[in-house]
């Protein structure tokens, strides 16, 4: 996957302060909140977020849109690299 097409999507979308990160195998986020709109779109590896009212399996290639406030978790069974905005 192009990183340069894949931050320009976001940017399109109206996300700043875009930066990538990646999680080792069997990485675990608790419950939290964000003050911000965040969004994770996956270039490499898969993860798990679940939220009070569902359950989201993002593989390669998948975006998710989380709003600010969200109570959510996440966790990683392979690992994963993917990129985080907010706005």
């Amino acid at each position: 996957m192009d990183l340069k097409q894949l931050i320009k999507k976001l940017e399109d979308m109206g996300y700043r302060n875009i930066y990538s990160w990646c999680d080792e195998p069997e990485t675990y986020y608790d419950w939290h909140t964000h003050r911000y709109d965040e969004v994770r779109l996956v270039f490499k590896g898969s993860i798990i977020i679940g939220t009070e009212d569902e359950v989201y399996h993002l593989k390669e290639g998948d975006i998710l849109e989380v709003k600010a406030g969200t109570k959510h978790w996440a966790k990683t069974e392979e690992g994963v690299c993917y990129l985080c905005g907010s706005k």
